[in-house]
């Protein structure tokens, strides 16, 4: 192989290893604002500490604490609850509660609102968090009007439900905003159209 042959193959390799890696985008949604995991880190941790055996020149992240969240979804999909070891939350889709491009809710609809009421009432909660969220169909002003339209009428049975002045609501409408499924299908955009419910959990 001549000397040619040899420098060519050498600078392809550095060109092959100088390219960055491809990078991808977290498909995971975004959640509103205030819902955020907030757990601070459990210890502090040296990163100098010679039992961490690191690599000579490596540095540590900042530590974190991951949520362990649990969901239980109904077959159907019309109920989730999400558990973490800050939150509950729950997610009603909005023909569980409401008729199509309603804010009124439906009469079966009260029963499940008053059965998260009573787990407030058991994690003692005071601080409630109720967001409405739509799909991406239609104008984005619509969207915003209605799912905070339908966020107001479960936080009115909520209210009459818990009858505690202690109780403070957090009440919004975030239209298309923050989809936990694609908008691509009908039952993606089904999912979409939701309410959620959340409070902190007891700390006891």
């Amino acid at each position: 192989m001549t000397r040619a042959h040899l420098t060519l193959i050498a600078t392809t390799a550095s060109c092959l290893l100088a390219v960055a890696p491809i990078a991808h985008a977290d498909d995971s949604p975004s959640v509103p604002p205030g819902t955020e995991a907030t757990a601070p880190a459990p210890v502090e941790v040296d990163g100098n500490d010679p039992d961490l055996k690191l690599p000579e020149g490596a540095t540590l992240a900042q530590a974190k604490v991951l949520d362990i969240k649990q969901v239980v979804e109904e077959q159907s999909g019309d109920e989730r609850r999400e558990d973490t070891n800050a939150d509950v939350k729950f997610a009603l889709q909005a023909e569980v509660l409401f008729s199509k491009d309603s804010a009124k809710l439906s009469a079966e609809s009260r029963a499940r609102i008053a059965a998260i009421a009573e787990e407030i009432k058991t994690q003692n909660a005071t601080r409630i968090r109720v967001f409405g969220f739509t799909d991406n169909l239609g104008s984005s002003a619509h969207g915003d009007v209605l799912s905070k339209q339908r966020a107001n009428a479960v936080q009115d049975v909520l209210y009459q439900e818990l009858n505690d002045s202690n109780v403070t609501f957090d009440v919004r409408g975030y239209g298309e905003q923050y989809p936990i499924s694609s908008n691509a299908t009908e039952a993606g955009r089904k999912k979409n159209r939701r309410v959620e419910v959340s409070f902190p959990r007891s700390e006891s």
